[in-house]
């Protein structure tokens, strides 16, 4: 696969996983941890539907085989799964994703620490300004009334994502480029992993289940076309991308969210979350223009 097409497909995945938020405001009944195992149930059927096309009557009995580091990413998986949907319940599309937009900086410096990449000053100055503008939200979120401790509270819960995420990014990256054949497993099953554990974790808090036919086609489809499909591209996408581009592209789940929540939903962002949200991706755009322009 070329550079250019892992960056378009890598667009797409990030459009399609920026649906969450808005799907999740129309929902009807369904709330908080029955949101999240629906989603995560709906996620591991499709990937069990997939896997056994994609992959054979065989997968079934290498599974349990599958070396730790698949065990340890579909960990990360999971956190990230339950994370998300929770602090998606409990404040803000907007707070949710500039929150998550800390993943590239946490990338980087997972790199320079676990893979030892080396980090230019830039960068140390981006995750310095990008730690500002959520230290900056966070600030102004815990200034008010009880409902602003709820909403400090799920951005806590979504702080979460870009920790699971960047361990996920940099372990996948450290096994593509390992040089023994033995250290490559199949990633693929770590999302199914994944999903199964989400479920688990969320079903006994979930019961007794609310939700209706309206909500249950709604989790369905995010369980198929905001996880299991872009999922699935995203484990590919990690063969021929570096981790921290990874992370980056995956900061357009910011804009696509905010807009598609803005307009499908009414959810305007708050004065803090615009103001947090311009220092991160000031950060972030920065640190790539000064990458790019010392490149060339």
């Amino acid at each position: 696969m070329s550079h250019r097409r892992a960056v378009l497909l890598m667009i797409l995945v990030t459009l399609l996983w920026s649906t969450a938020g808005v799907v999740s405001r129309h929902l009807e009944v369904a709330r908080g941890f029955e949101v999240t195992f629906w989603r995560s149930a709906f996620n591991a059927l499709s990937l069990v539907l997939a896997l056994s096309w994609m992959r054979g009557r065989a997968f079934w009995r290498q599974l349990p085989r599958m070396p730790r580091a698949v065990w340890i990413s579909g960990l990360c998986w999971s956190v990230m799964f339950t994370a998300f949907m929770m602090a998606i319940t409990m404040t803000t599309v907007a707070n949710v994703l500039v929150t998550m937009a800390l993943g590239p900086l946490l990338t980087a410096l997972f790199s320079r620490l676990f893979l030892h990449h080396r980090l230019p000053l830039r960068t140390w100055l981006a995750i310095v300004l990008g730690s500002a503008g959520i230290a900056w939200m966070f600030g102004h979120e815990m200034q008010g009334s009880a409902a602003s401790l709820a909403s400090l509270a799920g951005m806590g819960v979504a702080l979460a994502v870009p920790l699971a995420a960047a361990s996920n990014w940099t372990l996948l990256q450290r096994i593509a480029h390992s040089d023994s054949a033995q250290e490559k497993p199949d990633m693929l099953p770590a999302v199914l992993i994944g999903a199964v554990l989400s479920a688990l974790m969320t079903l006994p808090l979930a019961w007794p289940f609310a939700a209706n036919a309206h909500d249950l086609t709604l989790l369905a489809g995010l369980g198929l076309t905001q996880l299991a499909i872009p999922c699935l591209l995203v484990v590919r996408l990690t063969r021929v991308l570096p981790a921290p581009e990874v992370a980056l592209l995956g900061l357009l789940e910011v804009i696509f969210g905010v807009l598609w929540a803005w307009w499908g939903a009414g959810e305007a962002p708050s004065s803090s979350a615009l103001w947090g949200g311009a220092m991160v991706l000031a950060a972030l755009v920065g640190n790539e223009w000064l990458g790019w322009r010392r490149a060339g």
